[in-house]
């Protein structure tokens, strides 16, 4: 038989692989695998919402750049970002660690002085958890009890919104593979991090987007889908077309860059467009509302609209400035190609 390789079919593609024979046979399952998070009935009037990731060593963090604190940090807004892009606040979350022995004691306690920062900031418990002796990794799995928005809920017309500025997670990954690059052919030479802050903080210490969610509830605006922008806008616009059975319409110009991310971004010939599509871990939240939220949208601060959602035969495209179409393909980062 014919073996494929995972680089072939991807995270996502995976994903449906090995599930594609599981649903769920308890009534208290409301959602399973296929969104941010999946959600359990319970007695209480709100839904569970619970979800997991796994970062590994040499895979999604490289510990040559990455301080230990800001990979604890950054492992719960990992997790936290995907309960906030269900419209949902986290309460707890539980912390596994699989550690080689090149580790010592005081430098997870550095990790877990991350982890513990970014609870008292988000007002989250941290309530158990697993260690355990292997290579590098780091699972988060993370519980909420709140209300839930999926991701196949954008209908036709609905406007697509997003928070924040994107492109510069990414770009910041650009500066530190560049400088160990240096580095590690030097030997001696320090980084040149000088001038490179706003893009090195949105790749080492991102902050979810609790903030958002607090917003749109102040302003009573109720998303029809939503998805946290991990693996690139481009990628999360077509996993919304796709839960919904919809196409989408989105704007090049209204698409947020901040300035230094176009800055660096020219500094290493690479179009601040393409970051923003393709590059992945801003966690800004990607949301649809109903046309007629317009005006209570427009005010939520931070947040862009940029584009409206179409009927599935029209696809999904990218309308440049000069009126353009292209279609949107997703080239996000994929955490199976090694």
């Amino acid at each position: 038989m014919t073996q494929t390789a995972l680089s072939e079919i991807g995270e996502f593609g995976l994903i449906d692989r090995l599930t594609k024979d599981f649903s769920p046979i308890n009534s208290s399952t409301k959602m399973g695998i296929g969104d941010d998070c999946a959600i359990i009935s319970n007695s209480t009037k709100n839904d569970t919402v619970i979800t997991t990731d796994l970062l590994v060593e040499g895979i999604h963090f490289d510990l040559m750049y990455c301080p230990l604190k800001h990979l604890g940090y950054k492992a719960v807004m990992v997790n936290l970002s995907d309960v906030y892009a269900m419209n949902a606040i986290p309460k707890q979350i539980t912390v596994s660690i699989a550690v080689s022995a090149k580790f010592s004691v005081e430098a997870l306690e550095s990790l877990y002085e991350g982890i513990s920062l970014a609870c008292k900031n988000h007002s989250v418990d941290l309530i158990g958890g697993d260690t355990s002796s292997s290579m590098t990794g780091l699972i988060i799995s993370i519980t909420a009890n709140d209300k839930a928005i999926k991701r196949n809920g954008a209908k036709l017309n609905d406007l697509i919104c997003v928070s924040g500025d994107l492109g510069g997670a990414y770009m910041g990954l650009q500066i530190l593979e560049r400088e160990k690059h240096v580095f590690t052919k030097t030997g001696s030479q320090s980084p040149k991090l000088e001038g490179y802050d706003y893009v090195l903080e949105k790749q080492l210490k991102p902050e979810a987007r609790k903030d958002i969610i607090e917003r749109l509830a102040k302003y009573k605006v109720t998303p029809t889908s939503m998805i946290d922008v991990s693996d690139g806008l481009s990628s999360e616009l077509l996993h919304i077309c796709k839960n919904s059975n919809v196409g989408c319409k989105v704007y090049s110009d209204k698409i947020p860059v901040n300035e230094n991310t176009a800055s660096v971004a020219t500094e290493f010939n690479i179009d601040p467009l393409t970051a923003a599509l393709n590059g992945g871990e801003d966690y800004e939240l990607l949301f649809t509302v109903d046309i007629n939220d317009f005006h209570k949208v427009s005010m939520v601060s931070d947040v862009r609209i940029i584009g409206n959602i179409n009927s599935a035969n029209e696809g999904a495209h990218l309308i440049t400035k000069q009126g353009e179409k292209i279609a949107i393909i997703a080239q996000g980062w994929n955490g199976l190609t090694l």
